[in-house]
This record gives structure tokens, C-alpha cells and sequence, in this order.
């Protein structure tokens, strides 16, 4: 079987003959980018036409590499929910009803919130299947997942067809009384229909046997007193108190529609893709995700995260947010799977904060190794991400010892390049500096490693720092060890101008805030080299002077 995930694409190969070098040069182009969607589209339409459509009288080749595309395409894009239709309704072409099926509950796994994915799962299960109860049963999964969903009418309508379809007016009594109270984009269409069904439909339907008994009570005390009434009269105040009930209801769903209406609207994207959102959009979520919040109902602010999440997949900010939100509200399994779900398929490697936050939670819970096995499945990928390799060396720090990140960061100095062996040898000396207090080992690391680390800005800016922080009661002593920095930044470093001129500004400006009494004349001096005339000299005698012709004035 074929493997998924990055890279799978590549194993995929085609032994059919028909369009083979189209298929295989598109192949080619995907391997080469598999982060680019519409490459991927092409391929996956393309293999799907071959041989005027792929079924079951396809040739092996062709059917293979079709089921082979689709996986890994929707591994790489699980959020596409039309593809899971079209691939489920592929496997239907090819494999019959059994296949189709495992295609659909692949797709409702990962694109879970889709309104419209669990209500075509559920069209084909009541074209598929005899069993009503194994259908009625899809569709409370999908109530469950998608019920609460603003624009969930799609669904809920299905559900309504399926239970008139069987003759069940009962059921189809208790799903308009449901709907009724979830804020939902149709709900008074809704409340339409059912006002009718509270006139006709026996009263035993209307409500559960608690509220209906709490009715009855309440026309009894009514009655208290009177002459006694018929049992049609006494049928009709109870109708009466069940459509109040009812209106009740109707009104407070009415509220809570109004009340995120203004969010809804904005919604211009509700699906998933991979072009970028509009900013009014994603401020959108924030202020919707905040009201719901405020809100405090647990089901519908996570339901509204998982929203979100299918819009923003890409965006890490809303995936933090949802997974700090969810540890506030002590679901520590629930907080783990949303930090797994993003760092593995949905946020790239190259925004790392998702997976840092997620070891970081790892280690609040005392997983400390599952924490240390998260940043090295990072550098696996991205070995010079100098954030994950500082993290690292932090989470050993702490388990393990000052001196354990020391030979850690020792170990990635030596893989490393100059700009990334320049930050980790600077945090060793932060370490021994702020951590161990070891100021002489700080100050080695920084003598030992100035000369590997010429052109290192962080490394040389870190230096000077750490001098310049150093407490001295020898004024001139300190003076001369943080001048001597300086003096070695312009000898030995090898910046740009701009990069050499902020480094002498920054041991200038130490002059100004520390300096004694001669710090001035220092200060004019390097004025001077750094910005003034010596350094325009410089600048006029590097450069090569071009006679001017006979009978033409310089002009200045």
C-alpha cells in the first residue's frame, strides 16, 4: 500500500500507456512543488479523465493511479470537502457502495464542520442502504458534527426528506422542535412549518413527556374553580400553551440570530483554500470567536472553532488561540489533539511557534521526552530554525542542567553556519552568564569564538551586551574590556556598512549613558570615522577619479 503524507507523491507511478507522458511529466511538476494546489488540481482532473472516465472497466493502471492521486492529495488537502465527493463518488464507479462509503467517513474525519459534505454523506446513504435505523443513525452524527452550523439548513432539510420519505411524522415533529432552537440562517422558515404541525400532529408528538406534563398542570391551574370544560376545550388551551411554549423558544432563537448576525455576514469564506484571507475576514473571526467566548456555552464556542478552523486552517494564530482556549476550559486531551492536528497537517514547518507552544505544553504536563521528540521531528525538517534549536536547548536547561545546553547548542554550533553558530554560541554564553552565573565561562565562549564568528551580527551585538551588563567597580577597567569589544567589531568583523555602523553606535551610545570624563573626545572621534568626514574620505579615495574632458567644467 502506498504511504501518505510529504513525499508520497513521489512514489506514485503510471504503467498505462494512454496520455503516459503527460501524466508522468505532470507527476514531475507536483514532486517538484507539492505545495502548489493548482498543479495538484490539474493532475487529479487529468488521471480522473483517462480513458473517458475512470470506473470499474478501467484498466488497473489507471484505476490505481487515480486512488493513489486522491490520497495523496487529500492528505496534503484534507480540507476540500468537494474532492472527498468526487472521490467517493469515483470509488462508487469503481469499487461499488462499500468503497464509497470508507471514502465518506475518511472525509467527515477531516473536514468534520462541513455542512455540505455530511449532508451528501447522508444523501447517499438513504440512496444505498435499506436500513433506516443505520441511516438515522448517520444522521445524528451528522446533527452532532454540523447541527449547530449557521447555515446547517442543507442538512437539516435531508433529514426532514429522509423521515417523510419512511412515513414518520413523528420524527419529523421532533426535528422541526430541535431546529427550532438552534440560531440558525432559516429558523423561521422552520417555526413556519411547525406552527402547522402544532395545529394537526397529536399532542403526545409535540413535546417531551416533562414538558408536556408541566403544560398540562399549568391549564389545570387555569381552570381551577371554573366549571368543568370538555375535552375538546381542554385540548385546545393545552395546544394553546404548547404553541406559547413554542413561541417562547422562537423568540430567544430570534435573539440569538440577531445577535450574530452582523459576524455571519462577513463570512465571505466559509471553505477552505489556499489563497490567502482578507484581513476584514480574519478580524471577523476574532470578533465573533470573542463573542462567543463571552457567551460561555462550551458546545457552540468550539463548534465556532472548528469553523474557523476550516477557513483559517493556515493561519497558526487561530489555532493557538483555540488550543489556549480549550486548556482553559481543562480539556488537557482535547488541547493536545488541536496542537497535533495543526503542527502535522494543517501549519508549515516554516511557522514554528504552533509546535513550540506545543512541546512547551508537553513539558507543563511533565511529558518531558515527548516535549524533546517534538523539537527534534522539527529540526528533522528544518535544521537551521535557530527558535526550535534555542527551545530545545532551554527544555534541557531545565531538565537536565546548565551545562547539558551548553553541549547541546556545542553540538549544533559545529553543523551549523556562521549566521546560526554566531546566535547559538551567544546564547551559551547567555546561559552561563544569566542562567549559571558562570560570568569568567560566558566571557571565554565569547573570546574563544569571535574570531569563527566574523560576520555574525547577533553574535558581535551579544557581546557588547554582555560587557556592557557586567557590574564593575574598576571604572576604567570596565571601560577598557568594552572598548576593547568595539575595537575588535572594527579590526576583526566583517559587516556591512550599515550593519558596522549600528554595531559602533550601539558602544557609542555606551559612552554617552557610562562613560568618564574622557568619553566625549572618544565619542567625537568615532563621530567622525562612523559618520563624518573621515569616513566620506575614505569613501572619496576608494573611488576612482575619471579625468574631465578638454573644454568641459566639473561641475560640484
Amino acid at each position: 500500500m502506498l504511504g501518505t503524507g510529504r513525499g508520497s507523491i513521489a512514489h506514485v507511478h503510471y504503467t498505462g500507456e494512454e496520455a503516459a507522458g503527460e501524466i508522468r511529466k505532470l507527476l514531475d511538476i507536483v514532486v517538484e512543488n507539492e505545495d502548489d494546489f493548482e498543479k495538484w488540481e490539474t493532475l487529479v482532473t487529468r488521471a480522473s479523465e483517462l480513458e473517458g472516465g475512470v470506473t470499474r472497466n478501467s484498466s488497473p493502471s489507471a484505476i490505481e493511479l487515480v486512488r493513489n492521486l486522491y490520497d495523496c492529495f487529500l492528505t496534503k488537502f484534507p480540507l476540500f470537502f468537494g474532492y472527498w465527493k468526487k472521490y467517493a463518488d469515483l470509488e462508487f464507479s469503481i469499487g461499488g457502495t462499500e468503497t464509497a462509503e470508507m471514502v465518506y467517513e475518511r472525509g467527515v474525519s477531516c473536514v468534520t464542520p462541513s455542512v455540505d459534505l455530511w449532508a451528501n454523506y447522508c444523501t447517499f446513504k438513504m440512496d444505498t442502504s435499506h436500513d433506516n435505523d443505520v441511516i438515522r443513525e448517520l444522521f445524528e452524527r451528522g446533527a452532532h458534527f454540523v447541527g449547530l452550523d449557521f447555515q446547517s439548513h442543507p442538512f437539516w432539510d435531508k433529514y426532514i426528506e429522509f423521515e417523510e420519505r419512511i412515513q414518520e411524522p413523528a420524527n419529523v415533529t421532533k426535528i422541526y422542535s430541535r431546529v427550532l432552537q438552534i440560531p440558525i440562517y432559516q429558523f423561521s422558515r422552520y417555526y413556519e412549518k411547525f406552527s402547522v404541525l402544532l395545529g394537526s400532529r397529536p399532542i403526545e408528538e409535540l413535546a417531551d413527556a416533562d414538558t408536556l406534563e408541566e403544560l398540562k398542570n399549568a391549564v389545570q391551574l387555569e381552570n381551577q374553580g371554573g366549571p368543568e370544560k370538555p375535552p375538546l376545550e381542554i385540548e385546545r388551551q393545552l395546544r394553546q400553551k404548547v404553541h406559547e411554549y413554542y413561541y417562547t423558544s422562537y423568540s430567544k432563537t430570534q435573539q440569538e440570530v440577531t445577535s450574530r448576525w452582523n459576524y455571519e455576514q462577513a463570512i465571505k469564506r466559509a471553505y477552505f483554500h489556499v489563497t490567502e484571507l482578507e484581513d476584514a475576514e480574519l478580524d471577523n473571526w476574532r470578533k465573533y470567536l470573542e463573542y462567543e467566548e463571552k457567551e460561555g456555552d462550551f458546545e457552540r464556542t468550539s463548534f465556532l472553532y472548528e469553523r474557523c478552523l476550516v477557513a483559517c486552517a493556515l493561519y497558526d494564530e487561530f489555532w493557538l488561540r483555540y488550543a489556549r482556549w480549550m486548556f482553559s476550559q481543562g480539556k488537557e486531551e482535547n488541547t493536545r489533539i488541536i496542537y497535533m492536528r495543526a503542527s502535522c497537517i494543517f501549519v508549515p514547518i516554516s511557522a514554528p511557534t504552533i509546535r513550540l507552544n506545543w512541546a512547551r505544553f508537553e513539558e507543563k504536563l511533565g511529558r518531558i521526552s515527548v516535549a524533546r521528540d517534538i523539537y527534534l521531528a522539527m529540526l528533522e525538517q528544518a535544521p537551521e530554525q535557530t527558535e526550535t534549536l534555542i527551545s530545545l536547548a532551554g527544555l534541557e536547561r531545565r531538565h537536565e542542567g546548565n551545562d547539558a545546553a551548553v553541549r547541546l547548542l556545542e553540538e549544533h554550533i559545529g553543523r551549523s553556519n556562521n549566521q546560526i553558530g554566531g546566535v547559538l554560541a551567544a546564547e551559551q554564553a547567555r546561559i552561563l552568564w544569566q542562567c549559571k552565573g558562570a560570568i569568567d565561562e560566558a566571557r571565554e565562549v565569547f573570546k574563544n569564538k569571535h574570531e569563527r564568528f566574523p560576520d555574525s551580527r547577533d553574535f558581535w551585538v551579544k557581546y557588547l551586551q554582555f560587557e556592557v551588563a557586567q557590574p564593575s567597580p574598576d571604572h576604567e577597567e570596565s571601560h577598557s574590556r568594552i572598548k576593547a569589544v568595539h575595537e575588535l567589531m572594527r579590526t576583526k568583523g566583517r559587516f556591512s556598512a550599515e550593519v558596522s555602523k549600528e554595531l559602533s553606535h550601539s558602544y557609542m551610545a555606551y559612552l554617552l549613558d557610562r562613560g568618564g570624563k574622557d568619553a566625549a573626545e572618544e565619542y567625537m572621534q568615532l563621530d567622525q570615522i562612523v559618520n563624518g568626514a573621515k569616513q566620506i574620505e575614505e569613501v572619496v579615495t576608494a573611488a576612482p577619479v575619471t579625468p574631465a574632458k578638454p573644454g568641459h567644467r566639473t561641475r560640484y
